[in-house]
């Protein structure tokens, strides 16, 4: 058998870092590109370019977990793209969100945008989206449940959890390029009063909970589901089961 050689963008990152584990746990050979100094890690930077050649060099796989909130999501996309193309075209894993196509949410068409720009790229790719991270959703809950009163959207999620998103990843990373994959959802759907009211039962600050409609384009597609991919509950662990840990990293 032929030993595959992967990069992983961001792999000191939250999901970045489970994909490590994951792969390395597989026997596979890691390679972490980062811009900061850790052990074991190849640092380089996609926002200037240093670095990244050398990173990419010689790899068989690249799975781009490093993204950016402030508008350089294609950017960072860009100058993997070019340094990939220099390297002999490893095959591309980029991860992306489901309902990118269709929420008017501006990190959410930057990350189609980049979509097409992998897909475009030449680049033997597969594009993986996933619903929302447990982490984020309990972020977004966790301030709220401080209030004496919890005001929630009318709206769902289906949270999942990065070490199921990095196994789905770690798999593909190790498998044929795929294209634009199936959606990867965790395992229910659940209102944002339900989520909530468990954030503030972990927690030990339950509180009552007054869902209300925002408007906007925005939660209007939220509203519809359109972020969702009930078809696709490849997840396992639970949002109880995440907040049951009481693992704030993850």
């Amino acid at each position: 058998m032929v030993d595959v050689r992967i990069l992983v963008t961001g792999g000191t990152g939250q999901l970045g870092s489970a994909v490590v584990t994951r792969l390395r746990a597989a026997g596979e050979e890691v390679r972490v590109l980062s811009r900061r100094a850790a052990p074991d890690v190849v640092r380089g930077d996609l926002r200037t370019g240093r670095g990244i050649d050398s990173a990419v060099a010689g790899v068989d796989v690249v799975v781009h977990c490093a993204t950016d909130y402030f508008g350089r999501e294609t950017q960072l996309a860009r100058t993997l793209i070019e340094a990939a193309r220099w390297a002999g075209g490893p095959h591309l894993v980029y991860v992306s969100i489901v309902g990118v196509d269709r929420v008017p949410l501006g990190y959410y068409r930057a990350k189609y945008e980049t979509e097409r720009l992998v897909a475009a790229s030449g680049l033997p790719v597969t594009i993986q989206r996933a619903t929302q991270f447990h982490g984020l959703v309990r972020t977004l809950l966790a301030g709220a449940s401080r209030l004496p009163v919890v005001p929630v959207p009318r709206i769902s999620f289906q949270p999942v959890d990065v070490r199921d998103v990095a196994r789905r990843l770690a798999d593909l990373a190790m498998a044929d390029p795929a294209g634009r994959a199936p959606d990867f959802g965790g395992p229910e759907v659940l209102s944002a009063a339900e989520l909530a009211q468990a954030v503030g039962a972990a927690s030990g600050r339950p509180r009552p909970i007054v869902p209300m409609k925002v408007p906007g384009e925005t939660f209007r597609a939220y509203a519809a589901g359109e972020h969702l991919a009930p078809g696709h509950r490849e997840g396992v662990i639970t949002f109880g089961e995440y907040l049951a840990e009481g693992a704030d990293h993850r």
